[in-house]
C-alpha cells in the first residue's frame, strides 16, 4: 500500500503564497493522475487540483491563475505552488491519485490556514 506524507502547511496571511509537498512512499506519481484535495472545516474532502499523467493540469475554477500543480517523478513528490491566497483556501490538504478508486490510504495531510 502507498504511503502519502503532505508537508509544507502553515499560517499565512492573505495575499501569501505556500508550497506543499507530498512524498509517496513508491515510485507511483509518474503513473496516475494524482490530485490535490482540500478539507475545509466541516466540509468534505474536494479535489481542487489535479496533473495526469501526459501532464495536463486540471483545476477547479476558485483556484485557477492562484495554484500550480507539479511532479518531481525523481522524488516521488507531487507539488502544489498557491498564490495569492484567500480565506477560503484554509483547509487540511491532502494528496492523493484523482479519478481513480479507490483511493490510497490517506496521508495526514497538512493544514494551510490564510488569516484576513
Amino acid at each position: 500500500q502507498v504511503q502519502l506524507v503532505e508537508s509544507g502547511g502553515g499560517l499565512v496571511q492573505s495575499g501569501g503564497s505556500l508550497r506543499l509537498s507530498c512524498t509517496a512512499s513508491e515510485d507511483t506519481v509518474n503513473y496516475y493522475t494524482m490530485g490535490w484535495y482540500r478539507q475545509a472545516p466541516g466540509n468534505k474532502r474536494d479535489l481542487v487540483a489535479s496533473l495526469t499523467t501526459q501532464g495536463v493540469e486540471i483545476y477547479v475554477e476558485s483556484v485557477k491563475g492562484r495554484f500550480t500543480i507539479s511532479r518531481d517523478s525523481a522524488k516521488n513528490t507531487v507539488y502544489l505552488q498557491m498564490n495569492s491566497l484567500k480565506s477560503e483556501d484554509t483547509g487540511v490538504y491532502y494528496c492523493n491519485r484523482a479519478r481513480v478508486s479507490p483511493p490510497w490510504d490517506w496521508g495526514p495531510g497538512t493544514q494551510v490556514t490564510v488569516s484576513s
